[in-house]
């Protein structure tokens, strides 16, 4: 069955580094947008967005394509934009597949959800770069690309652009909890991804926040997308469908 996915990419990303698996959703039949949030465009000032601007975004998205039945997909970072979208536009979304992504509850930022040496490291590099935070490559390497070579791990590192910090210091407005929502919810867990370390996982601690939900799982690490889009499609689609 054809369904329609949007795929919400993470932290310092674009939707254009979505668009490998995309393409292999819809090689197996599936309509799907890879939309690039408010605060990581190219023209976009990293000082003056937060988390409210990138939902705003992502909501005005959905209705310019006036998509219905989404299976909305949140990798990471995009977790906490997606989480907005069934009280911002009741009706549309079928389904919220979170990828080794934040499940907030009302009120917490990312920032809360995330180790204290993390939040140390991004208060530093925020302050030095205009309120931008990167990731250093020694941390992509080993905690976001631990299953890939190093070729891949540095040119997918070549692609990543500053993100605005204000994403992960503004919090979460969800008056009704997730656990809460009458629509359907996945989690979609990669089993060695240590961008968060295994002592605070994203899987249960994050995923059993949805209340009643679908779990799938697989090898890989962080970011399937570049290191096997084609396993992450079949996982996507498993997760997402009915």
């Amino acid at each position: 069955m054809a369904d329609t996915y949007v795929l919400v990419h993470g932290a310092w990303h674009t939707g254009a580094e979505m668009e490998a698996t995309a393409q292999h959703l819809r090689q197996r039949g599936h309509t799907v947008h890879c939309p690039t949030l408010a605060g990581n465009r190219p023209d976009d000032k990293r000082d003056a967005i937060g988390l409210a601007e990138a939902v705003d975004s992502l909501a005005a998205f959905l209705e310019q394509h006036d998509l219905q039945q989404v299976r909305l997909v949140g990798h990471s970072y995009g977790g906490m934009v997606i989480s907005h979208m069934p009280r911002r536009l009741p009706g549309r979304v079928r389904r919220l597949v979170y990828w080794n992504a934040f499940v907030p509850l009302d009120g917490e930022c990312l920032n809360d959800l995330v180790p204290p040496h993390y939040r140390a490291l991004f208060d530093g590099v925020a302050a030095a770069n205009g309120q931008a935070v990167m990731l250093p490559y020694p941390i992509w390497r080993e905690s976001f690309m631990n299953d890939a070579d190093e070729a891949l791990a540095r040119s997918t590192y070549a692609m990543l652009n500053p993100h605005p910090y204000r994403t992960f210091t503004e919090a979460a407005v969800l008056p009704q909890p997730l656990a809460a929502l009458e629509i359907g919810k996945s989690y979609l867990n990669a089993r060695q991804d240590t961008a968060l370390p295994h002592s605070l996982p994203w899987h249960p601690r994050l995923s059993e926040r949805l209340g009643l939900f679908r779990l799938v799982e697989c090898e890989g690490g962080h970011e399937l997308c570049f290191s096997n889009p084609e396993l992450l499609a079949r996982k996507l689609e498993e997760a997402g469908r009915d």
